[in-house]
C-alpha cells in the first residue's frame, strides 16, 4: 500500500492474476474430465433447432423479423451443427 499525495488517502492495489488462475482451475476441475465442449455446443444447437421447429408461416415470419432486428440470434456459418 502506498500513501497518496494527500496524507488522508491510501492507494491500495492488488494483483488478481493468481486468484483468476485459481478460479479457472477450480471451474475446470468442477467440469471434470468428461466435459466435452464441442458436444455441449452441438446439443445446444440441436435444442435451438428443436425450439424453432414446427413454426407455422406466421410464426416463421415473426421469427425472421426478430432475427433481422437482432432480437434473436440467427443461424450463422460456424454453428456447431454445421461441422
Amino acid at each position: 500500500m502506498n500513501q497518496g499525495p494527500d496524507s488522508d488517502q491510501l492507494i491500495f492495489t492488488i494483483d488478481l492474476t493468481v486468484e483468476e488462475a485459481r478460479r479457472r482451475a477450480e471451474v475446470m476441475a468442477a467440469l471434470g474430465s468428461e466435459w466435452d465442449p464441442v458436444a455441449v455446443l452441438r446439443d445446444e444447437d440441436a435444442a435451438y433447432a428443436l425450439l424453432y421447429s414446427g413454426l407455422d408461416a406466421e410464426q416463421q415470419r415473426i421469427h425472421a423479423a426478430l432475427v433481422e432486428a437482432g432480437v434473436l440470434p440467427g443461424r450463422e456459418q460456424g454453428d456447431a451443427a454445421s461441422h
